[in-house]
Formats: structure tokens, sequence, C-alpha cells
């Protein structure tokens, strides 16, 4: 039986030092993530990435490169995700639109006070999507959003 994986997408956009994070409840917590989801069926990564920054958010997002491609194992589910991380910026902001269902609200937070609240992060994905942006991982965003399945999991087995 081979083991389903989850393609999700997440935005990494920085502003003054701080980075753009939504506080959720996930499995009846309440956590810190980036702008983040699955790409629903027939829709391109990079569509996901500014819906799901759009949902989350209210903010209009840009995608302008990839930071990282990461292959994680929830420990307790076992569930596999295939996280496809963009960096990029937002423009217009929509502050009278409701949020998708289980967003509380979002927040502006640096680095190192995402690290204080390392036990409120959905996944140590968060910090090293960061990581990687400040490390200034970038691969163009048209260099990937047509390869098939298949390809992302030969290049996130090499990330």
């Amino acid at each position: 039986m081979t083991q389903r994986i989850s393609l999700t997408v997440a935005a990494i956009i920085e502003r003054d030092n701080r980075f753009l994070v939504v506080e959720e409840v996930a499995g009846g917590e309440h956590v810190i993530n980036q702008p983040a989801g699955h790409v629903e069926n027939g829709e391109n990564i990079v569509a996901a990435v500014i819906r799901e920054t759009q949902e989350e958010t209210a903010w209009q997002f840009k995608p302008e490169a990839i930071t990282g491609i990461y292959l994680w194992q929830h420990p307790v589910k076992k569930k596999s995700f295939l996280r496809v991380a963009f960096c990029g910026s937002c423009a217009a902001h929509a502050p009278e639109q409701s949020l998708d269902e289980g967003i509380l609200r979002t927040h502006w937070l640096t680095r190192d006070e995402l690290l204080t609240r390392s036990e409120q992060l959905r996944s140590p994905m968060v910090v090293r999507c960061i990581d990687d942006y400040l490390a200034g991982n970038r691969l163009p965003c048209d260099n990937i959003q047509q390869l098939p399945l298949e390809n992302l999991l030969e290049l996130a087995a090499t990330v």
C-alpha cells in the first residue's frame, strides 16, 4: 500500500524584518503557521499559494520565487506533507474580508518571536522555511509549477 502525501504550499512574506503568519486552530490547538494550505485538484501550485494567502490573511500575495521544497511526516499522525514554500510580497489588503474557517488572526512576527513561541508552531517547517528564505534560497517559480508530483517528490528528496 502506497502512502499518500499531501501537497501543500506556504507563503513567506517579510516586511520590516517581520514575517506574516496566521494563528489558527488545528487539531483543537492554537498554532502558528505561514499562510499555507492544500493544493486543490487541477490547481497549479502558484495559483494555490496565491489563493491560500488571500483566504487566510486577506492579503494579495505575489509569489516571486520558491525558497524550498520540504517533505515532513507528522510524528503522531504519521501523515506526510510535501510543502512548496514561496517567498514574495503582498500588496492590497482587504481588512473587511472574513478569514478562512479556523484562522483566528494574523501576526507580523520576527524570527526570534517565532522561536520564543516554538511550542506553538504547527510544524518545524515554519522556521525552516524562514531560515531558507533568510539564507537566500531562491528558485524561479516558472521552473517548477508545471512539474508532475513525482518530480516534486524527487526534488524534495534532494533538499
